[in-house]
């Protein structure tokens, strides 16, 4: 007789299982529906109309034409950087290395944070300079180089110098630097 209601008390468990799985399961695609535009929906009131298979079936081909818009899109803006950049469209150097290959050289950063100044260079191997003549307008400006480095990465050297104000309240004007330098390097 025990065994009886052990059994009854199994199958009375698997059913509840059973049936909350049902209704996560109903509360889940329920979202899935809720997070589809209207204007997709095939059903003319709603899509509280469609069944549960129609509903997943609904989100499945929208997911797929999301899909195809990124694709599209994205080869709408490869085409797009193409053209502003001027290159062939059977090419096959992507858009985004042809930037990085037309980006123009050297590059001038500069940093200033009241008593010291950080100067990035960044320069081809082609198109190279003295950083002597760096130092030079640094320490013409007012500022005297603490520590500089470079390091040299593909066809790309980049140079790093840290400089502090020599007179504090005097300082370093930066705009000045900053053409002087430019003036140099290009």
């Amino acid at each position: 007789m025990k065994k009886c209601s052990g059994e009854s008390s199994s199958k009375l468990d698997r059913k509840i299982v059973e049936r909350n799985r049902r209704i996560h399961m109903k509360g889940l695609c329920f979202k899935l529906a809720s997070l589809i535009p209207t204007q997709h929906s095939k059903a003319p009131n709603s899509k509280d109309t469609l069944s549960q298979q129609n509903q997943l079936d609904l989100a499945s081909s929208y997911i797929k034409q999301l899909r195809e818009r990124i694709e599209n899109l994205k080869e709408r803006k490869e085409k797009a950087t193409r053209s502003q950049l001027g290159i062939d469209a059977n090419s096959t150097i992507d858009a985004d290395n042809a930037m990085m290959v037309r980006s123009r050289l050297p590059v001038i950063e500069l940093r200033d944070s009241g008593s010291s100044i950080e100067v990035m260079l960044i320069s081809g191997l082609n198109k190279n300079f003295m950083l002597y003549e760096v130092i030079s307008v640094l320490e013409e400006e007012g500022a005297e180089v603490v520590s500089a480095s470079f390091s040299t990465v593909g066809d790309k050297v980049f140079h790093s110098l840290h400089a502090q104000v020599k007179i504090s309240r005097v300082g370093v004007e930066t705009s000045t630097v900053w053409q002087r330098l430019q003036d140099l390097i290009y």
